[in-house]
């Protein structure tokens, strides 16, 4: 199964499709896990460094703010909103969730942001 085809089915969800425990909206929550596992991993090794310079302090900031978005995204799917922007409430658009399954906001709410 790819990031594309979970995210879909997530978004059907959030639109009224399968409800937020379907099988759709399991395997976006099992995409979600194993992008969280994979950050806590990473912050793992990070921590077993013994003298961090900045370039490791930031990605570790990184990591932990990434982690807090996963457990958004997660919180989202259990609410039945997720792969709906926070903003416009229309869909995220399948490719941007691709890329970050937990993202909140479509590219023109998020613009707007900065």
């Amino acid at each position: 199964m790819t990031v594309n085809s979970a995210v879909n089915g997530a978004v059907g969800d959030a639109l009224g499709g399968d409800p937020p425990g379907g099988a759709k909206a399991r395997q976006a929550r099992e995409l979600l896990q194993r992008e969280r596992q994979t950050h806590i991993a990473e912050l793992e090794l990070l921590a077993g460094q013994s003298a961090p310079d900045e370039a490791v302090m930031a990605r570790r900031a990184t990591l932990e703010s990434n982690l807090e978005e996963i457990d958004a995204a997660l919180v989202r799917l259990d609410e039945g909103t997720y792969g709906l922007c926070e903003d416009c409430r229309k869909p995220v658009p399948e490719g941007r969730l691709e890329i970050i399954p937990y993202a909140r906001r479509c590219v023109k709410c998020q613009q707007r942001r900065r």
